[in-house]
C-alpha cells in the first residue's frame, strides 16, 4: 500500500520544475497523477520488504532496527528523519506548508542532495518498520498458540484433579453415611440387649445398674428397674 505522504515533496518538486519549465497545460489532477507516478517509480528501487541481518534486542529502538535493516546512509546525511528535524526547526515549523517546503527544497538544493534520494531513505526505514511490525505480529501469534496449548493441558489437568477429589470426596461421604447407618443400627441392637439384662438384674437389686439408654448421657439419665 503506497503512503500518501510520500507525494509530499514530490508533488511540489514536479509542480515548481513544470513553472520553470513554462508550461501552464499542467491541471492540479495530473500534477497528482504524474506525482504519484513518481513516488511508484521511487518506490520501485526499494526492496518491497526489509531483511533483517541482526537481532534486535529492543524493539522500542527505532535506530536499532534500521540498522539490522541495513538501511544505507542518505547522500549528505539527509535522511527523512533529518528532513523532519528541519521542518520541526524553530525557525519554519510555524510558517505555511508551502512555504516550509519550499525552505527544505533550497536547503536540499544547495546540498545537492535530491529529493528523491530523501524519499527512498523515507521509503526504506518505512518499509523495515512494516516488515519488523509482521516479524513481531507473527511472533505473537505463535506465542498465543503455544500458551492457549499449554492453557488447555494445564486447564485438562486441573479438570482431572478435580473430577478424581470430587470422587474421593464423594466416596468419603458414602463410607461415613454406610459407617453411621450400621452405627445406628448397632446402638439399637444394644439398647434392646441392655434392656433385657436390665431387666434380669432388675429382680436381684433395688437400685439397677444397668443402663439402657445412649452411653453418652450422664448416669442420672439411666432408668432404674426395680422388682415389683
Amino acid at each position: 500500500m503506497m503512503k500518501k505522504w510520500y507525494n509530499y515533496f514530490v508533488s511540489v518538486d514536479e509542480a515548481a520544475q513544470d513553472q520553470e519549465s513554462g508550461s501552464n497545460a499542467t491541471t492540479p489532477s495530473s500534477q497528482s497523477k504524474s506525482a504519484a507516478q513518481s513516488v511508484a517509480e521511487i518506490a520501485a528501487g526499494v526492496a518491497p520488504e526489509a531483511k533483517f541481518t541482526s537481532p534486535i534486542s529492543d524493539p522500542t529502538s527505532f535506530d536499532q532496527i534500521y540498522r539490522a535493516a541495513e538501511i544505507p546512509s542518505p547522500p549528505q546525511g539527509y535522511s527523512i528523519l533529518k528532513v523532519s528535524q528541519m521542518l520541526e526547526s524553530e525557525h519554519i515549523r510555524t510558517l505555511p506548508s508551502d512555504v516550509k517546503r519550499s525552505s527544505v527544497l533550497v536547503a536540499l538544493d544547495a546540498a545537492g542532495v535530491n529529493i528523491k534520494d530523501v524519499i527512498q531513505d523515507a521509503i526504506r526505514r518505512d518499509r523495515a518498520l512494516d516488515t519488523f511490525e509482521r516479524v513481531q505480529q507473527r511472533a505473537l501469534e505463535e506465542l498465543e498458540s503455544s500458551k492457549s496449548k499449554d492453557n488447555a493441558q494445564i486447564q485438562a489437568e486441573i479438570d482431572r484433579y478435580v473430577t478424581e477429589q470430587r470422587a474421593k470426596i464423594q466416596s468419603n461421604n458414602e463410607a461415613l453415611l454406610h459407617e453411621k447407618e450400621r452405627f445406628t443400627g448397632w446402638r439399637l441392637k444394644k439398647q434392646q440387649e441392655e434392656k433385657r439384662i436390665a431387666e434380669a438384674v432388675g429382680y436381684f437389686v433395688s437400685e439397677n445398674p444397668i443402663t439402657t439408654g445412649d452411653s453418652n448421657l450422664t448416669p442420672a439419665s439411666s432408668k432404674t428397674i426395680q422388682r415389683s
